[in-house]
């Protein structure tokens, strides 16, 4: 009984959410604090959950929280830093030159630059930007709103500098415990988040690769004359050669250079290298494509003139310095990440909460210079001088900027507490464990070893949930891993297929596609946008699957190749005790234990240091 009756249980707060936000239609300021009390209050009768360790988890997701709001602040005043100096304007009117035929707008505007924008700013921006671009140069409203949700899909998992990786996949793992697991394997944290980046970066290039012919063949069929999925297949070579324009360059940051860059790199490079060729007509079809003339389009695809984004502003930026805040804050992004005197100067301020209310494994920190959020704001002070805007100018971005980050915030202020509940109730008077181990014995007893096809749809059902990649990985990370050591398979792909999936998710979350329909006077439509948007989401979700399914029968994780090739006894800086040799692949590890309980890695590079402090 007891096997069935804690994993629903568990599953509950998720149940709830889905119910309030679905099928109820309850907006999420009312349902998600809904949610909060009643995880609370299960996590207290059912778990038994002390009242100081439920205080303690709430202050932590209120500390992640501040650390999401400040990154969402940085990216939405950038944007509306640009938006009031007129510096969208000129990037606008750049791309309605380049090329007239709507095919080729439609893979530079939405997959390229919409890319390079979700990469900087995340949280929803690239269809924010992307839709009123795409209205500006000819596009049906509807259309560019389910353009700018399609686009919300390869590069969210590093999007925002790296935010669903960075925030949501360490803040929904309960690193403390699966460092531990890996230090007996002779592992790290760092090398176990790498390996997850690296196979996110990996599946999101393969599922990436025909999301460009995606675009184009849906725009042909739902908003073309003649109906046909087959007249937008007339460009796939030039499609291939976009998605490639970005898949490649991304694929090789996310491997070389971490979760932050991929997105922001893959989007400067294609959009540079698609632009070129755009301008020589390489592989460019001889017939241009356009929609029919606006006197034409169905009254469900037009919005309200009156809702239209208009930016008055007289003044004449150039397209060099309109896109010279996006450059700055790209080069300083990778400047902050590899430069390492600045790296930790910028690390240096961090506020740091441990073990709030003395409860053990429950601490946070807020990194004020260094997350991303930080740099943005900066970034955003260098352009108000560069653009010579007015002081008018500047506080109506920091007002309008504000605005957004008040409702996001409210919202967010009880989702991640929540979720911090779920993971930390694994510490309780009746001896259950926590919701996330339950919910994984749960599912893994009903799916069993063909789960993994599934992961990334848990993922997306998250993500459609909560309107964000982060807020998904915050609350099923810890599920896919625990789910993952239950069936005796690689926890990092796990994780890796969580954050694929949430990504997809981002093409039919609700909050994305009011959000994206009301930057265009776009209302009531949701239903039909979301009804296309799916077909998108399925190819993405069903292909990621299998590849995840793949990966699991042709690549095991490093901790199962681990072997001990030698134990000796030796007195070193924190006293006497054991050093363990591992031997994985070409590296070797060596894990000092104390007597004393304390451990501590050594890697290859101090073997040597090993062994001078050694004593037989």
């Amino acid at each position: 009984m007891k096997e069935i009756f804690f994993p629903i249980l568990a599953f509950s707060p998720i149940f709830l959410a889905g119910i309030l936000l679905i099928v109820f239609r309850i907006a999420a300021k009312i349902a998600m604090p809904l949610v909060f009390i009643f995880t609370s209050i299960i996590s207290y009768f059912i778990w038994g959950m002390s009242e100081a360790r439920i205080l303690a988890s709430t202050l932590q997701g209120l500390i992640i929280s501040i650390s999401i709001l400040w990154i969402i602040f940085g990216a939405i005043l950038l944007l509306n830093t640009l938006k009031y100096s007129g510096a969208i304007n000129t990037i606008r009117s750049g791309f309605s030159d380049i090329s007239k035929d709507r095919r080729v707008q439609v893979i530079i505007i939405a997959w390229l630059f919409g890319c390079f924008i979700e990469g900087a700013s995340g949280f929803g921006t690239p269809a924010a930007v992307a839709a009123p671009l795409m209205v500006a140069v000819g596009f049906p409203p509807i259309a560019a709103v389910v353009f700018g949700m399609m686009i919300q899909s390869t590069p969210v998992s590093f999007g925002a500098v790296g935010t669903p990786l960075l925030v949501g996949v360490q803040g929904g793992l309960d690193k403390i415990s699966i460092s531990n697991k890996l230090l007996e394997n002779g592992l790290e944290w760092n090398s176990f988040f790498d390996s997850i980046v690296i196979k996110v970066a990996i599946i999101h290039s393969i599922c990436g690769l025909l999301m460009p012919i995606l675009l184009v063949v849906i725009m042909t069929r739902f908003f073309g004359k003649k109906k046909s999925w087959f007249e937008g297949l007339s460009i796939f070579p030039f499609a291939i050669f976009a998605s490639l324009s970005f898949t490649i360059p991304y694929l090789l940051t996310g491997i070389f250079l971490g979760p932050e860059f991929p997105s922001i790199i893959g989007g400067l490079t294609g959009l540079f290298i698609v632009t070129i060729a755009t301008k020589r007509k390489f592989l460019i079809p001889k017939d241009e494509w356009d929609f029919q003339p606006s006197k034409n389009w169905p009254l469900n695809w037009i919005c309200n003139p009156q809702n239209k984004e208009v930016i008055e502003n007289k003044r004449n930026i150039g397209s060099f310095m309109a896109w010279l805040p996006y450059l700055l804050l790209a080069l300083l992004l990778v400047f902050s990440r590899t430069f390492e005197p600045l790296k930790k100067f910028l690390q240096s301020v961090n506020i740091k909460f441990e073990n709030i209310f003395k409860e053990e494994n429950i601490s946070a920190s807020f990194q004020l210079l260094y997350l991303p959020g930080g740099i943005l704001i900066f970034i955003c002070f260098i352009t108000f001088f560069l653009h010579r805007m007015t002081s008018k100018e500047i506080s109506s971005s920091i007002i309008d900027s504000s605005k957004t980050i008040l409702s996001a915030g409210f919202v967010l202020i009880f989702t991640v507490p929540l979720v911090r509940i779920m993971i930390n109730s694994g510490v309780n008077y009746n001896d259950i464990a926590s919701m996330p181990i339950s919910m994984a014995q749960g599912v893994s007893n009903l799916m069993g070893q063909i789960y993994p096809i599934f992961a990334p749809t848990v993922g997306a059902i998250g993500a459609f949930l909560a309107g964000s990649n982060t807020v998904s990985n915050l609350m099923l990370s810890q599920f896919q891993y625990e789910t993952a050591n239950l069936l005796n398979i690689s926890g990092v792909l796990m994780v890796a297929a969580q954050s694929v999936g949430a990504a997809a998710g981002n093409m039919i979350a609700i909050h994305n596609v009011v959000a994206a329909s009301a930057t265009v006077g776009l209302f009531g439509r949701e239903g039909n946008v979301l009804r296309i948007t799916l077909i998108p989401t399925i190819y993405y979700l069903t292909l990621s699957g299998i590849i995840t399914y793949c990966f699991l029968h042709f690549k095991k994780d490093d901790s199962s190749k681990m072997k001990i090739t030698d134990v000796k006894t030796f007195s070193g800086p924190m006293g006497m005790g054991l050093i363990k040799s591992y031997k994985s692949g070409n590296k070797t590890y060596c894990i000092y234990n104390t007597i004393e309980g304390q451990q501590k890695i050594i890697l290859e590079s101090q073997i040597l240091e090993c062994a001078a402090s050694k004593s037989e």
